[in-house]
Parts: C-alpha cells; sequence; structure tokens
C-alpha cells in the first residue's frame, strides 16, 4: 500500500513558469496540473516508472526530477521536455513542487546546471543537498 503525501506548490514555482504554462494551454494545463499533484501525492509509486528520479537522498528530503505531459499534447512525458523539481519530505509527508518548466524555459545552458541555478538563487534550503 502507498502511502499519500500532502502536495504544495511554492510560490516561485507559480508566479514563474506555471503563468506560462498557463497561458499556453489553458483548459488543458489545469487538467495536467491536477495530474502532476495526484502523480506526486503518492511519490513513491512514481518513482517506480520512468517519469521521475532522485536527484539527491538526503534521507529524510530527497530531490527529484519528474516529467510530464499537458494533456491533449501530442508529446511523450518524455519528449516534451516538461519537468517539475519538487523536494520531498518523506517523514513529514509533504511534497513541495520547487520548479515546473519546460527545456525552453531555463534558456541554452546545460539543464541541470539551469535549474540547479534556479533553486539555488530561490530555494537556499534545498541548495545544500544538490
Amino acid at each position: 500500500m502507498q502511502s499519500n503525501y500532502t502536495v504544495q506548490i511554492e510560490d516561485f514555482a507559480q508566479r514563474h513558469f506555471i503563468k506560462s504554462f498557463e497561458k499556453k494551454y489553458k483548459i488543458h494545463w489545469d487538467i495536467t496540473l491536477r495530474a502532476i499533484v495526484a502523480e506526486l501525492e503518492r511519490i513513491d509509486t512514481l518513482l517506480l516508472t520512468d517519469r521521475a528520479e532522485i536527484v539527491y537522498d538526503g534521507g529524510d528530503i530527497k530531490i527529484i526530477k519528474t516529467k510530464f505531459k499537458v494533456v491533449k499534447s501530442k508529446e511523450s512525458a518524455k519528449t516534451s521536455g516538461n519537468r517539475c523539481i519538487v523536494a520531498w519530505h518523506k517523514d513529514n509527508r509533504f511534497v513541495f513542487i520547487l520548479l515546473v518548466y519546460g527545456k525552453t524555459d531555463l534558456g541554452g545552458g546545460k539543464e541541470t546546471t539551469e535549474w540547479k541555478n534556479i533553486v539555488k538563487e530561490n530555494y537556499p534550503q534545498y541548495y545544500v543537498f544538490l
């Protein structure tokens, strides 16, 4: 039996890239975001798929990178370039969505370097884990 976790979207994530998804995809984004949250509520199960990976394991707190597709889009989660970076507080039963982005949102550099820099600037409490 898998556990349920409380999912919270951080203000920075909401104000930045999520706004561009809302504008671009309208109603399809609302459905997609509900699906992302539902998957993250059962992050244990999501990690058993190829759509999520632990990028840092700090015991109680793990940083996870997930892939997702927008509802009604023709791309798969893997090929879409759409990603979430989340902080999973396993013992406290919380998942915090730190970033939701498309690869083109990050500029032209290396994706991992770019999202780590965003985390460093906006979430210093998690950057120490990367």
